[in-house]
């Protein structure tokens, strides 16, 4: 079925959260080929999770009745409710649905068991031995699924600027991408551990990247940034740390041969930190290792204002991505239709863009997140105190979205 017209109309426009060019980073992301139907798996996780998955659902269902394709969606477990059910928080099960789909869609993980009758917490599963805890179950995924790469955009929109902590002119014209590696670092370096030696206890990680880990890291920020503003800032602490020495050597060999129109440039990570928030404007896209992206990319996130309005990307070298909000689990508010199902939505642009080869729909459901802050709906995290907007909850906010996009006018160029 073809598209209708007005939404062709958006392949020579672009969103706010799209990349100013070329939408498809062709050498470094696997989408599949265009075709009728996918098999996406949704892994809706726990706290806020299955609200905002549900929100989610429905807007997809619009999207693809309006735009004539397919997407067969099937759940999984993950998380603290796969511990609960299967005792496992990423059960085999799950990994090999994920393996074969071409794409996943995740909510969130973590958090308390909370009994949403009596509102009392009953239970933490932090207090499980590791193995046995929700972020494991992520770990355990990225790594399975050789999800080496996090995308992580951070772009103010003028409907929420003052929503951000930041003066309106640190933050107005933020837009920062950044790209961190996922599976390598102190998070996965052996040996790692507890021991009693000398009679005191010991606790112990290796921070470690060998020379390919950080190669395909580099092309893949190389290749975001070609398509951005052109400028990458690597984030290191070669200072001191010999293997972030050898990131520094690494990322410049690549860039310098293989990228030599990207403009690079290398600053350490506490400095980094500081002039994210000192003058964020600076920076277009970064990239940095994993403990470091863990913590820049959370910063980068709140110059915005609200993790509730943030998607991002994990891909690997071949094989679905998995696409997800970058916000917790918010379990305080869980079952409560507070939560903002908005970053979810634009994951699932993300992965319509990245995983599924339909840039077009990506920029239909962006606008339609676009529109309706345009109308002045906003879930608590993002409403501010006299800004004249509706406050509205998740089952609200998300029917708003799939109305938009069912009847979203896209005006076509002539």
């Amino acid at each position: 079925m073809k598209l209708p017209i007005a939404i062709l109309a958006l392949t020579s426009t672009t969103t706010a959260f799209a990349p100013p060019s070329a939408p498809h980073i062709a050498t470094s992301l696997a989408a599949v080929s265009k075709k009728d139907t996918y098999q996406i798996t949704l892994l809706p996780g726990d706290g806020i999770g299955p609200e905002i998955m549900a929100s989610c659902k429905e807007v997809l269902g619009a999207l693809t009745k309006r735009c004539g394709f397919t997407l067969e969606m099937k759940e999984a477990l993950i998380g603290g409710v796969a511990i609960d059910e299967a005792g496992d928080p990423f059960p085999d099960e799950s990994l090999e649905q994920c393996l074969k789909s071409d794409s996943v869609l995740l909510s969130c993980i973590g958090g308390y068991k909370a009994n949403v009758c009596c509102r009392s917490v009953f239970s933490l599963w932090d207090s499980n031995p590791r193995e046995l805890r929700p972020e494991t179950g992520l770990l355990k995924m990225r790594k399975s699924m050789g999800l080496f790469a996090n995308l992580r955009p951070a772009k103010v929109l003028t409907q929420l600027i003052d929503a951000s902590t930041l003066k309106r002119e640190v933050v107005e014209g933020v837009d920062v991408m950044v790209v961190r590696e996922l599976t390598g670092d102190v998070y996965f370096g052996t040996p790692k551990g507890i021991d009693v030696i000398d009679g005191k206890r010991v606790g112990y990680n290796n921070m470690i990247y060998d020379e390919t880990e950080i190669e395909r890291i580099a092309r893949v920020a190389g290749d975001v940034a070609s398509k951005r503003g052109g400028k990458l800032c690597s984030v290191d602490k070669a200072n001191v740390l010999d293997v972030s020495q050898l990131w520094r050597d690494v990322v410049t060999d690549v860039i310098t041969k293989e990228f030599p129109d990207v403009e690079l440039s290398h600053m350490y990570v506490d400095n980094a930190a500081m002039q994210l928030i000192r003058w964020p404007k600076q920076f277009d896209t970064m990239v940095t290792g994993n403990i470091f992206g863990d913590i820049l990319s959370d910063e980068a996130s709140m110059l915005v204002g609200s993790l509730g309005m943030l998607p991002s990307a994990s891909i690997g070298e071949g094989g679905p991505g998995v696409f997800e909000p970058c916000h917790g689990s918010a379990p305080d508010i869980a079952g409560e239709d507070k939560a903002n199902p908005l970053a979810l939505i634009l994951s699932a642009a993300m992965m319509l863009r990245y995983d599924l080869d339909r840039a077009e729909e990506a920029d239909l459901l962006e606008r339609a997140v676009e529109a309706v802050l345009d109308q002045g709906l906003r879930t608590a995290d993002i409403k501010q105190e006299g800004d004249g907007c509706k406050l509205v909850g998740c089952i609200e906010m998300g029917k708003a979205v799939a109305e938009i996009v069912s009847t979203i006018d896209i005006a076509v160029e002539a």
